[in-house]
């Protein structure tokens, strides 16, 4: 019994780390909608965001019951925050004419962040594979919410860049073997973090058109090709592949398992650094 309520308690103390996040969001939301009158899709969109992470969240650490937050789980949170925010401009920017300079300051606050949870689960001892699948889908929705953004400046086909994860993650509910853990890769770090990159810096629109142009294409194609690449190996490797749900925390993979049906579901295209194995699902 005197067990139970340790747990418990532990995990009251974790739940209410979610909540204060999502009152960081609601606060965010608030002080965006205060100072540029933001519409209702923004609000709404950026509304829905923040409920579903926290819902998403908060089932999931209910489900894997860890024994603290962590350090890690805190900055990536407070990534979440940021991502909150730039969603409810770009969803409001269909509406009326976006406050660039803003947007592009929380987005880059937001990639920088993206260097750092890894850093300090690392150092911290702190890497879960909760904790790493929470960090991909937050810079897979960072991604997905900036190609939609700069699509409306250079045309559908940048919707690539955010949706090919989730086709990934799609076609590997038909194809288990899509769900196997990836050996480590640099190429797949730097082709992610260049997604990030390019996205903003089309999205402040600081260069010529053409240059923005080809920044996005060649992008997209350094996604393609390293897709390709991963989707190569794991098909050589299909024949007694260990899958992602094997390999890390059962409890946890199950929690998040879903997560990409919910709107926090972003384009981030490469592996965490806070799990032993890697994988795009």
């Amino acid at each position: 019994m005197a067990l139970n309520n340790t747990y418990d308690a532990r995990l009251l103390q974790v739940q209410q780390e979610t909540a204060v996040g999502a009152g960081a969001m609601l606060l965010l939301l608030t002080v965006l909608g205060t100072a540029i009158g933001m519409g209702p899709v923004g609000w709404l969109t950026g509304l829905a965001f923040a409920f579903a992470t926290w819902a998403v969240l908060a089932r999931a650490l209910h489900r894997t019951r860890p024994r603290s937050f962590g350090p890690a789980n805190r900055v990536t949170l407070g990534r979440a925050t940021l991502v909150a925010g730039v969603t409810a401009l770009v969803a409001d920017s269909f509406q009326s004419p976006p406050p660039v300079t803003l947007l592009v300051a929380l987005t880059t606050v937001a990639l920088i962040l993206d260097a750092v949870d890894g850093k300090v689960a690392r150092r911290t001892g702190s890497s879960t594979a909760l904790g790493a699948r929470f960090d991909m889908e937050v810079d897979a929705f960072l991604i997905l919410v900036l190609s939609v953004y700069v699509s409306t400046q250079l045309g559908p086909w940048v919707l690539l860049i955010g949706g090919m994860r989730y086709a990934f993650v799609a076609a590997a509910r038909f194809m288990p073997w899509l769900n196997a853990a990836l050996p480590p890769s640099t190429g797949r770090k730097t082709v992610a973090a260049l997604q990030g990159v390019a996205l903003l810096v089309a999205g402040a629109g600081i260069l010529p058109y053409v240059l923005t142009f080809a920044t996005v294409v060649l992008a997209l194609g350094s996604l393609t090709w390293s897709f390709g690449r991963d989707i190569g190996w794991l098909w050589r490797n299909r024949e007694g592949h260990v899958t992602l749900r094997e390999s890390a925390e059962p409890a946890a993979a199950e929690a998040y398992s879903s997560v990409a049906s919910v709107p926090s579901s972003l384009p981030a295209l490469a592996a965490s650094g806070r799990a032993t194995s890697s994988s795009r699902v």
